[in-house]
């Protein structure tokens, strides 16, 4: 049995001979106490051994906010509700704000969990020099000095039905990332001013030819298939050791970026981030729900109809359908349809909807509202052997914002927040509370940024009445977990490509 499993766990993580030692012993480390094992003496031809499941990760806050065990316990009022902040907001890269409020009673704990920190990386640059040849003046390229290249990485893991993913997933998933950033690092070489005497790798300069060259593939593209390889590998992880730990529960992800002058948010589930530029708000991701994602739900469905029990069907009708409605055409649509057309009722349709529910309360299978995320591998629907996973996606979408196309000030940021917060406020609420709470700061105010994400959880808690949690309006505020971060953007575009390569951090 371990030896499958070793298997599994290798497989997941993949080559890592080039990798730092560090890195790789992190990326397998975490348990909170020791596990029993089997012996050498152990009959090998046992094929299950009862262990003791503890925890992979001990359940914390950030560390950014320098809680004591104890002090976690007396903020786990889901009564107050005391809305937390970093003591210290040096302890985040560029003095991103952050914010962050525990449910008022849902769960024990505090499902939400983020992470803050910089690492870098190392890159070739090539030296441009020009050779005379029978054929005329060609290019050659020698290999210079490897240098820096620094990255800055965000990231709100929502999590559900326990927090052990959602730890998992801030401890790990960016080791993750720094593993598939590493093997193409010799890849990443920028776009570097003529005047350096340098070769661009300009992916306008490059040549389009079949097959590709390693060398000829967009950076974008290389970057976009690091944070994708290193989500599913984190979902196959926590799939992997949850045979030896207890990792409850799932979790949405949603990863921010900063590399090479341009910014990368990876999402996988509802929380959400938003750029907020001179009063605009751009959207940087996509919510992944049951309704949003019909379509892929219902291929799924389509193509393994197994999957469905004898329980549900994947048809979505316009209003729920009846015993009244058999031998009556309603109007419905299928996994092929973006538009309704009738269908004659039968009994099979009697059968719950694979997407049941309307807006936020819809379900997958009645069960779950989020469509994509990490974890969730023994998720079933109650009372049933029906399992959830096949239809929950850990690929995240990937958005890409270039940071040297516009001129940012320090009003400039980027919102990233869990649903606890947006089913409150829309984006241009969230917009309008940030470039409030940021003009009243003097811009060399290193607290300017934590206090935006504070004035941004207070609005979406909102205040204790005796109707319950009520926002300024008097509307129902959340009850929900929230996590906010306020990023700014002026401190990333400040580092153009070829001056990232030398700005160097420290992990947080």
């Amino acid at each position: 049995m371990l030896a499958r499993f070793r298997q599994a766990v290798n497989t997941v993580l993949g080559n890592m001979q080039n990798l730092p030692q560090q890195l790789q012993n992190r990326l397998n480390g975490g348990a909170t106490k020791q596990q029993q094992t089997p012996s050498a003496s152990d009959d090998s031809s046992v094929d299950y051994v009862e262990i003791e499941k503890v925890d992979k990760f001990q359940y914390t806050r950030p560390e950014f906010l320098q809680l004591s065990f104890e002090e976690v316990e007396v903020t786990a009022d889901h009564h107050v509700r005391p809305i937390l902040v970093p003591r210290d907001v040096s302890k985040l890269p560029w003095n991103t704000g952050y914010a962050e409020v525990i449910n008022g009673g849902k769960t024990r704990c505090n499902e939400d969990q983020a992470i803050a920190c910089h690492f870098k990386l190392k890159a070739k640059l090539m030296e441009h020099i020009n050779t005379t040849s029978p054929d005329g003046v060609e290019a050659t390229c020698t290999e210079i000095e490897p240098i820096d290249i620094s990255c800055s990485y965000f990231g709100v893991f929502d999590g559900h039905a326990g927090s052990g993913a959602a730890l998992t997933a801030r401890h790990l998933l960016h080791l993750h990332i720094q593993q598939h950033l590493w093997d193409i690092q010799e890849l990443l070489q920028p776009q570097i001013p003529e005047d350096l005497n340098y070769l661009s790798r300009s992916d306008s300069k490059r040549r389009q030819k079949w097959p590709l060259n390693e060398r000829d593939i967009p950076i974008d593209s290389l970057i976009i298939g690091a944070l994708e390889s290193s989500f599913h590998e984190m979902d196959e992880q926590i799939l992997a050791e949850k045979r030896l730990y207890h990792i409850s529960g799932g979790c949405t992800a949603l990863v921010a970026l900063f590399i090479l002058g341009k910014l990368y948010v990876a999402n996988a589930g509802d929380s959400r981030a938003v750029i907020c530029r001179n009063k605009e708000v751009i959207p940087m991701s996509s919510d992944h729900t049951p309704l949003s994602e019909r379509r892929r739900l219902q291929t799924i469905a389509k193509l393994h109809p197994s999957l469905l029990g004898d329980e549900f069907s994947r048809l979505e009708y316009q209003k729920r359908i009846g015993r009244k409605d058999i031998g009556r055409k309603r109007l419905y649509r299928d996994a092929h349809m973006t538009g309704w057309a009738y269908k004659t009722i039968d009994e099979e349709d009697l059968k719950f909807p694979l997407v049941y529910g309307d807006g936020k309360k819809a379900r997958v299978l009645a069960t779950i509202g989020v469509s994509r995320g990490l974890g969730d591998h023994n998720l079933k629907v109650h009372g049933t052997d029906i399992m959830l996973k096949p239809f929950l996606s850990s690929m995240p979408e990937v958005n890409i914002y270039d940071l040297g196309d516009y001129d940012h000030t320090e009003n400039d940021v980027l919102i990233m927040a869990s649903d606890g917060l947006w089913d409150v406020l829309t984006i241009e609420d969230a917009g309008r509370i940030v470039s409030k709470s940021l003009e009243s700061f003097s811009r060399n105010d290193h607290n300017r940024y934590t206090s935006a994400a504070q004035d941004l959880v207070m609005a979406s808690r909102g205040i204790l009445r005796e109707n319950g949690w009520r926002t300024k309006s008097n509307s129902l505020a959340s009850g929900d977990d929230i996590t906010a971060m306020v990023i700014p953007l002026y401190r990333h575009s400040m580092l153009s490509p070829q001056n990232s390569l030398t700005e160097s951090h420290d992990a947080v």
